[in-house]
Order: C-alpha cells, then structure tokens, then sequence
C-alpha cells in the first residue's frame, strides 16, 4: 500500500515510507513535477532578480527594487531570505513615507523622473556629439537600449510615486502650518 506523496517531500518520500521507517528519501517518480519546477522556477526567478538588480544598481535602472523583489521571491524558499524581507520591506516604507512627506519631495522628484525619462530620450535618439566633447566615440552608447532602460526607470519612478502619494498622503494634500508635515500610518 503506497500512500500519496508527502507535500515538498525531499526526494519523492511516500507516506508509507516515512510510516515504516525508511530512509526518507525514496528518488523515484513519486515526486511530482509540479513541486520541481515551482521550486526551480522561484530560485531561477529570484536569483535572476538579484543578478539584475546587482547590475543596475551600477548601470541605469531600478536596482534596489529588483533587489528586493528577488528577494521577496527567494523567501519562499529560503529560510535567510525570508528573515530579512521584513527589515528591508519596513525601511522600504519609511523611505517611501519620507518621499511624499512635503510638496517640494513630491515635485523634486516628479522632475528628477522626468529628467530621467528625457535623457533616455535623448540618448535613445542620439544626436550628434557637441563640438566641446573630446571622445567622439563614446557619445552616449548603447542606444535605444540603455535610452529605454532610463524611460523605464523613470517610468516605474512616477509610478512608485503616484503608490506612494495615494498610500501615506490619502488625499490630504496640505501641511500643517508650523511648517512640519503630517505624519500619516501605514
């Protein structure tokens, strides 16, 4: 009599198995494909979204949010991971509290995502080099590739900003007279 095969069982382990106090870890077709490649699939996304953010924190991009959100992904199924999800997930909404605090943050930082967008314009079109700039051959490289990589960064900046401002503003648009803003719950 073979019983079904315990839920994230190492190596196909079978209910009768563990019963009879066998090693417990019986490879063989009683593991089921779905658990290998979930499993798989949440490390190759994980590490993928690390590597990623590792990069773009250097070259233009969104790399602290591809940091965490691989890390997100690898908690489910790494204890380590899971134990710093929540320290970085609550620096994460203080910092995003502080981005909305006043109206100067929230223009200053429309305008540098705006800036950001423009450039990726700009490089993605490149326009001849300047008569000023000595290496004419390395005026703006990369293209459209890196000029889209900054569009989309700027664009998941107005975005986050937009979450942000719906999040901790609530629509209350104003500050208090002192001059200090309101300080507003997650």
């Amino acid at each position: 009599m073979t019983g079904a095969p315990l839920r994230y069982a190492p190596c196909g382990v079978t209910n009768e198995g563990a019963r009879n106090g066998g090693s417990g870890c019986v490879p063989g077709p009683e593991r089921e494909v779905g658990q290998v490649t979930g499993h798989v699939g949440r490390q190759v996304l994980g590490w993928a979204l690390v590597v990623l953010g590792v990069a773009a924190l250097i070259l233009p991009g969104p790399g602290l949010l591809l940091l965490a959100a691989g890390l997100v992904v690898l908690s489910q199924e790494y204890e380590w991971a899971a134990r710093r999800v929540e320290p970085v997930r609550t620096k994460g909404l203080e910092v995003a509290k502080g981005s909305v605090r006043t109206w100067w943050t929230i223009m200053i930082s429309a305008l540098m995502a705006l800036m950001v967008i423009a450039i990726g314009v700009v490089w993605g079109i490149q326009p001849p080099p300047p008569s000023w700039w000595p290496l004419r051959r390395w005026w703006l490289p990369g293209g459209w590739g890196t000029g889209s990589s900054l569009i989309g960064s700027g664009l998941i900046a107005l975005g986050l900003l937009t979450y942000c401002y719906r999040r901790f503003r609530r629509g209350d648009a104003h500050q208090i007279p002192s001059g200090r803003s309101r300080t507003y719950s997650a």
